[in-house]
């Protein structure tokens, strides 16, 4: 059973933005809470990828993580992660590498064949171009791994192409596979790379059930030995209960709201907690919510030790979105103090 001073915490960070804010506020807000977050003593600090969303913006993780890497010191920064069906791996490969060429041993690469969009901007993305079919995905992870490690096979329709001018110098990439189903815990598990469970979604049943699986289905690599798991959840954690659960309700709106039309960016705390819900939003949020964790320091500790000990993992990465930057600082502060 894992206690408090076994926990390794992490940030995954999907940048949301509110009504009276923007783009450029929240990027900021973005760069100045990884630099809190390092000081509190997390490990690593991700950024996701979405397009054409009003709720989130990070359209383009790698120049975050570049601006993140920058302005910190140790802390390990990456995306979490590239939606890499809608581009090369020669590029990705190409941009992670000249990232870590400019930040050593703290870049990771976390990969994921979700869309992060609709449909419209997904083909808008690869446009004029077809989309890449997903049944690739495989194929693309297998091409990147070996771009970055410059290790593509002698019959290797691309073998000779380098995507860094210091192909002799050993990769301090970490790959990681991200996904909330078993299709990408089996693909990390075949090879042998780390894997990143998206359990802030909300209530996944099927996620200890998933993590037992890569682990043993687990097979080494010269790039892992063992299985390596990070769950990542979504929390909200203020001095009370009450309060935690009034600065969630801006973000339960905002994910509920997509079953009413709703695509907004985050509203107050004040109009989240008087918006009028449909029926059917109020039992998708009933629904979601039960994977959520919202408290006071000491609830979210014991919750969150519950997560790590269900999954078998002491590696957590927490999920935080607020209406206010000071809500978000405010929680990963308390969060890192009851655990330190």
């Amino acid at each position: 059973m894992y206690e408090a001073n076994d926990i390794s915490l992490n940030v995954l960070d999907q940048i949301p933005i509110r009504k009276e804010g923007s783009a450029s506020d929240a990027l900021n807000e973005t760069i100045n809470l990884a630099m809190v977050c390092e000081n509190l003593g997390y490990q690593r600090y991700w950024v996701a990828e979405h397009h054409n969303s009003k709720s989130f913006t990070g359209n383009s993780p790698e120049i975050l993580i570049g601006a993140i890497a920058e302005k910190t010191k140790h802390i390990r920064v990456g995306s979490g992660g590239v939606m890499l069906t809608h581009y090369s791996s020669l590029k990705i490969a190409e941009q992670f590498l000249t990232l870590q060429a400019l930040y050593p041993n703290r870049i990771d690469l976390g990969v994921g064949r979700a869309p992060g969009s609709d449909q419209k901007t997904s083909t808008a993305l690869s446009y004029p171009r077809n989309q890449i079919n997903a049944e690739y995905y495989p194929a693309q992870v297998i091409d990147l791994i070996n771009y970055v490690n410059n290790s593509l096979t002698e019959d290797h329709p691309f073998q000779g192409i380098q995507a860094s001018a210091d192909s002799n110098t050993p990769s301090s990439l970490d790959i990681w596979l991200l996904g909330s189903s078993d299709y990408s815990a089996r693909l990390a598990a075949t090879l042998g790379l780390p894997f990143a469970f998206a359990d802030f979604f909300g209530d996944l049943p099927h996620g200890p059930i998933v993590s037992d699986l890569y682990r043993r289905t687990f097979k080494p690599s010269k790039y892992l030995k063992a299985p390596l798991l990070v769950v990542a959840v979504q929390v909200m954690c203020a001095a009370t209960e009450e309060e935690a659960i009034y600065l969630g309700s801006s973000r339960n709106l905002n994910k509920a709201g997509s079953v009413m039309g709703l695509h907004q960016a985050f509203i107050s705390p004040e109009e989240a907690t008087k918006y009028p819900l449909t029926e059917q939003a109020k039992q998708f949020m009933k629904s979601f919510r039960k994977g959520y964790i919202d408290g006071n320091p000491q609830q979210v500790a014991k919750k969150i030790l519950n997560v790590a000990n269900k999954y078998k993992t002491n590696e957590i990465a927490i999920v935080t979105n607020a209406y206010s930057h000071e809500a978000r600082v405010q929680s990963y502060t308390l969060i890192a103090n009851e655990f330190n």
